[in-house]
């Protein structure tokens, strides 16, 4: 079996279980998914969902966000985790949107990279939930499950990030993002993995990773 037989299969399989996926972060626009996702580093959607209606309620916009202190910042997003560096960047992309931006988030790569506390992935969720444009954020769940399916070598996020786009069609990298997210979720978890339940797994796991 060629390796895009085997992508084409998951991608099938994948569609079955998640035919319309929704973004996991609530968000209303395009500055309340910024803000989400940058909270969400080492932190749950779950988490993330419980504490922004509290940052939302008293700034959902730049122009209020920076009303408020680092300090008070921090004390709300405390339960995502990192909150010193998270309340900064907050503050800080804020600011820049304001100044350099008119208070909107960009719509372009290279814009968001240059945001406090904003990386790649970061601005790939953006750019793909956001604004539509073919992107395929990597986490380390995609990450985790694409070395367990002989994707790619494993090496680093930004290896994976190319084999992905390069096996899976471009037209599709919006939708399978989350649909590999949301399988890793269900059925293939980091912990209590049974391979033999899950419907890759069972056909595609990685010689050496069932015992």
């Amino acid at each position: 079996m060629t390796k895009q037989t085997k992508v084409a299969d998951i991608i099938h399989i994948l569609e079955k279980l998640y035919p319309n996926p929704a973004v996991p972060l609530d968000h209303k626009d395009a500055y309340t998914l910024l803000i989400s996702v940058l909270l969400s580093a080492q932190c749950t959607d779950v988490r993330v969902n419980k504490t922004t209606p509290s940052l939302f309620k008293l700034a959902d916009n730049p122009y209020d966000m920076i009303k408020l202190s680092v300090e008070e910042i921090r004390e709300i997003i405390k339960p995502c985790g990192l909150s010193p560096m998270k309340s900064k960047g907050i503050y800080g992309l804020s600011k820049i949107l304001i100044e350099k931006h008119k208070g909107q988030v960009p719509n372009t790569f290279k814009d968001l990279e240059e945001l406090p506390a904003v990386g790649h992935k970061t601005a790939s969720v953006v750019m793909t939930q956001w604004f539509g444009f073919p992107a395929f954020p990597v986490d380390t769940h995609i990450h985790r499950l694409a070395y367990r399916w002989g994707l790619t070598n494993g090496k680093s996020v930004d290896q994976t990030e190319r084999d992905l786009k390069r096996l899976i069609p471009e037209e599709k990298w919006n939708k399978a993002h989350l649909q590999i997210i949301y399988f890793g979720r269900e059925y293939c978890p980091a912990r209590g993995h049974v391979w033999t339940e899950c419907p890759i797994c069972k056909k595609y796991l990685r010689k050496g990773l069932r015992n």
